[in-house]
This record gives structure tokens, sequence and C-alpha cells, in this order.
């Protein structure tokens, strides 16, 4: 039995302590708390890595909080357009989507892409058509209406503006959610989800469902998940640069994340963080931002939940 270790986040970006209210924070705290808690207990029970990330980042898409399933945000034309990734560290064998609509749970669709398809990536229309072959059935739009969200959109509705749903004209609810697992086998997965950034057009995608960018997972390395300005993680390819620096240069875990995240992603004018894992089960969370909504249960079974740095 190898030792078990589990770490979220629910997106990084301007989070000021103050800013929110103490009521607000703990429905936030609760909500980590709770996706921890489901993800951790597939580990506890034998389970793979790979299905306590996807049961973690169920948990946050399920809540209106994060940018995610239920809380995402409104494109352009009032829609909602969300993305998926999750990659297994063993087999390197991986799923994702993109621009898909009216799916609950974004991440158990990119699953069975990896798991009952010969594909990695499906997007858009064909994504959804898959999802119809599956058995997936949608959710109208009151779903996935939130009033706050509905906001955001209104305030720059109509304009060529778009926003990550980080940034600093906004209330306290941001981002994208993920989850990385080393379960007791030694084996570990990451996985991530979004609802994109706001008054999105012309069918954008982030980083997040890109393996490599925003999600990725390598037995002899780490599995990573990204939150942050996602164009700049693309262009950084941000997660298989963690695992490049562990492989090929020989940087720890720690090291590999806080030069990639300090130091490469700033460079180039991006900023966000994201959680990693390695198969000894160490944990990473480095972020360059004010804040990232994050919580972790290492191999000692000592939980951190934070917000703030």
């Amino acid at each position: 039995m190898k030792p078990i270790a589990l770490a979220i986040h629910g997106g990084a970006g301007t989070l000021r302590k103050g800013t929110m209210t103490l009521e607000k924070e703990k429905e936030y705290k609760d909500a980590l708390k709770l996706a921890l808690e489901q993800g951790y207990a597939v580990l506890e029970n034998n389970g793979s890595a790979v299905t306590a990330v996807e049961t973690a980042v169920k948990i946050l898409e399920d809540s209106p909080l994060f940018n995610a399933g239920k809380g995402s945000v409104f494109t352009a034309e009032g829609t909602h357009e969300m993305d998926a990734a999750i990659m297994e560290g063993n087999t390197l064998n991986a799923g994702a989507v993109s621009l898909i609509t009216g799916i609950k749970n974004p991440v158990s669709l990119a699953r069975d892409v990896m798991e009952k398809s010969e594909h990695v990536f499906l997007a858009g229309e064909g994504a959804m058509r898959f999802a119809n072959d599956q058995g997936y059935l949608l959710e109208n739009e009151d779903y996935f209406r939130d009033e706050l969200r509905y906001n955001q959109w209104q305030q720059i509705r109509g304009s060529d503006n778009f926003q990550l749903d980080h940034s600093v004209k906004k209330d306290s609810k941001f981002g994208t959610v993920g989850a990385v697992a080393c379960d007791s086998s030694g084996d570990i997965a990451a996985a991530t989800s979004t609802g994109g950034m706001t008054n999105k057009k012309w069918g954008r995608v982030g980083d997040s469902p890109m393996i490599g960018a925003g999600n990725y997972a390598n037995n002899k390395t780490c599995a990573v998940s990204c939150t942050g300005s996602g164009e700049f993680f693309i262009r950084g390819v941000v997660a298989y640069d963690v695992s490049c620096l562990m492989e090929y240069k020989g940087l720890t875990l720690e090291e590999a994340t806080e030069e990639v995240i300090q130091r490469r992603v700033l460079s180039i004018g991006g900023d966000g963080g994201l959680v990693a894992i390695d198969a000894q089960g160490n944990i990473a969370m480095p972020f360059n931002t004010e804040g990232m909504y994050r919580a972790k249960i290492d191999t000692s079974g000592i939980t951190e939940i934070a917000i703030y740095k």
C-alpha cells in the first residue's frame, strides 16, 4: 500500500482578505471541504486516482460558487460553454471535451471520451453527439443560470470585452476547478473543468481541456491541474512544463512548480496557479495571484483548506 493524497483547487485570482463576507468565505471552504472528503473517501476505499479526481471535481461542478458546471459563466450569446479534461498517469490515457452545453458534469463526459472512445479530445457538436450516444440527459438553461454570473455578463454584454473569472473587477466568485490524486497503487491522475470566460466569442477554448497545457498526468513525474489566464498557460504548455522539468532536469515537484508559476508564466505575462502531486504523494499548490481556492489531504492525513496567500 502506497501513501494516498489529494489536492483540489477552485480557481486563482484577485482574492483579497476582507473582500468577501465571513459567511461567503465559509461557503467556499465548506464546498472545498466536501469535495476533498468525497475524493479522499474514494482513495481510502482503495479506489483509483482517476475516480478520486472525477469525484472531487463533480462536487465542485455541482456548486454554483465555481466557474464550472452549474456555476459556469455566460458567453457573448448568453449561453454556457464548458470544457473539461481528465488524465491517468499510469497509462497516459486522457479524455477531454470542449464547447459543450447542458451537461451537468463535463468531467464525467471527458472520462467517457477517455474510456469509451478511440479519441482524446471531442468538441462542440461532435462531443454533444457522443454524450447523446452515452445516454447523457441535458439540463435546461435554468440549471446553469446564476444571478451573479448573469450580472457579470450584463456589465460587458454587447461589447468586445471579455473577462477571466478571476479578474479584479469582480465579486469574489472565481474560477476553473481541478483535482490531482495519488492512490494506494502509486498511480496519479488529474482532472480540470471550467466554464471559460464571461462574454467569450467565436468558440474560444482555454487551457483547461488541453492535455499538457491545463491538465496532465504521468506516473514518472506528476499530475497537474491549472487555473488562471488560459491563453498564457497554453503558450507556456504549463502542465507539461512542470513534468518536463522533473523528468529531464531532475527537479523536485516543489522546485518545478515554483519555477513554472513564479517565473516562467509571469515572464510571458500570465497569472494563475496550479495543484500538483507526484507518485510519492508529495503535493504542491503554488500561485502568483493574491489568492487561490485550494485544499489538500497529504499522506499523513493532515488537511489544509485555504483561500488567501
